[in-house]
């Protein structure tokens, strides 16, 4: 169930109206049917999928807590590997096959085993991520076991963040569902304000982007130059408004129930150096990584070559999480790359902006840094949109062919030029609404430096507050693309 649907428009207030009807002993099943209800719209049969973890990872959890010595060790290995085995069937069996099978036939050997047709189970990867989090904070001893099954199922499947996060902790979540809470009018206003200024970024801006960048995405040979460049730009704000309009719904959806779900993005596009962009995007997943395995490889604890192996080998690990194409290994390794380049170049970096007079804390610094992480960031994004290799190193390699020569025709406008070179094939109006878009996000983005958007709201008065409120809705009900697109973030 997409949460840009009619069917959610129902689902959620009747489900958050039960809610709190409801006696609080009796409160979890309903989420749960409802949570249940929620993920069966997708694909009903695959909720047999999700069992299977659920209960491993249950089970294994007290088997962690209940043994002793080596065995807590065991138990832990055979829930992560059992957990492992399921999203390596359905996600990477296939890559994994074709790429045996490619490499058998170049060296000569006759091997041949059938792909698997199955479908991804939406948000896979996400909720395998959560169960695993939950064993290795009971190994780490730094969560009891859940000995109620049915709790624990629903910690796995909350509907909010159930298909594309945010990836909880159990130590932040488990507790809550024990919590009794009551109707707070306050909290409720400031969950569905959130739910509606991620349903604005998703409907107004990220669905109207994606129709210029699969223009040119989908046909990347047909283009160079500017409608390369735009596209990538483009889709760099498609999928920043897309997911965080995605984490932003799911956290208002949670908050207006009292449920308190991590932040996942903080104006990441604001970063001055891929660290810290790493600090701002998709705060959860990047937190994961470092706890499960930066870490636990050494962290920062080690020499420095091996500190940057393992900064290169957890990006890379990411990028495959993202999805069993090569396209997304080469993301990965291009965000492991960037810090292990800049780890080695700081010292020379701040010689260089001494030398010609440009201090750590000048507005030209900031922008000149702010400015060349954005645009690493979206060259890299190139690897991720693409569908093959092939495409990704054909739009790389042509991002500044004939731009004079484009820039001449898109002045002149000769033949209509404009249209496929500017608005990417979408017409003007479709073009100038999308930037709009991103000028109104980016307008409340700053604003942000200073605080949530909707706490300084509430301190407006009412002949402030309400043109907002209202703009915001009239904003999504005539500008909206209602399509029913799916979330990026669902395929992973």
């Amino acid at each position: 169930m997409l949460f840009n649907s009619i069917e959610f428009l129902i689902f959620f207030p009747v489900v958050t109206a039960l809610y709190f009807l409801l006696p609080h002993q009796f409160r979890w099943l309903m989420l749960l049917a409802a949570s249940c209800l929620f993920y069966m719209a997708f694909v009903p049969v695959y909720i047999l999928i999700l069992a299977i973890t659920i209960i491993i990872d249950y089970a294994a959890g007290i088997l962690i807590e209940n043994s002793v010595g080596g065995r807590r060790k065991t138990w832990l290995v055979v829930s992560i590997v059992s957990t492992c085995l399921v999203l390596f069937v359905f996600k990477y069996y296939n890559f994994f096959n074709a790429n045996f099978t490619a490499f058998a036939h170049f060296i000569g050997w006759n091997y041949s085993v059938e792909t698997l047709g199955l479908l991804l189970p939406i948000g896979l990867s996400f909720h395998t991520f959560q169960s695993l989090s939950y064993v290795v904070e009971v190994y780490r001893g730094h969560q009891k076991a859940e000995r109620h099954f049915g709790i624990y199922s629903l910690y796995v499947m909350f509907y909010p963040q159930l298909v594309a996060g945010p990836i909880e902790r159990p130590q932040n979540l488990l507790h809550q569902f024990y919590e009794k809470h009551s109707f707070d009018d306050q909290r409720v206003a400031d969950g569905l304000k959130l739910m509606a200024w991620g349903l604005f970024k998703k409907v107004v801006i990220a669905d109207r982007l994606a129709i210029m960048v699969n223009n040119v995405y989908n046909n990347p040979s047909q283009f160079e130059g500017i409608p390369l460049i735009i596209a990538t730009v483009f889709f760099a704000f498609q999928i920043y408004c897309d997911f965080s309009g995605y984490s932003d719904m799911a956290i208002g959806a949670a908050q207006v129930m009292g449920f308190r779900l991590m932040d996942n993005f903080n104006r990441p596009y604001f970063s001055r150096t891929i660290s810290e962009f790493w600090k701002r995007w998709h705060i959860s997943l990047s937190t994961w990584f470092r706890d499960y395995l930066y870490i636990p490889l050494g962290g920062n604890r080690v020499g420095r070559s091996r500190r940057n192996f393992n900064l290169f080998f957890t990006f890379l690990v990411s990028g495959f999480w993202h999805g069993a194409n090569w396209t997304f290994i080469a993301w990965g390794a291009l965000h492991g790359a960037y810090l292990v380049i800049g780890n080695a170049t700081r010292q020379h970096r701040e010689r260089l902006k001494k030398s010609v007079g440009i201090e750590p804390r000048d507005n030209l610094n900031r922008v000149i840094q702010t400015g060349f992480t954005f645009a690493i960031v979206c060259f890299a994004w190139i690897f991720f949109r693409s569908r093959t290799m092939h495409e990704a190193s054909y739009i790389a390699t042509h991002l500044f062919r004939n731009i004079p020569e484009q820039i001449g025709l898109a002045i002149s406008n000769a033949n209509g030029a404009r249209d496929s070179l500017i608005y990417l094939g979408a017409g003007k109006y479709v073009f100038g609404l999308a930037i709009l878009g991103i000028l109104a996000m980016e307008a409340v983005h700053m604003m942000q430096r200073h605080g949530r958007m909707r706490h300084m709201l509430a301190e407006k008065p009412a002949w402030v507050r309400w043109p907002v409120y209202y703009g915001l809705v009239l904003g999504i009900l005539f500008f909206g693309v209602f399509n029913k697109t799916s979330f990026i973030y669902f395929q992973f």
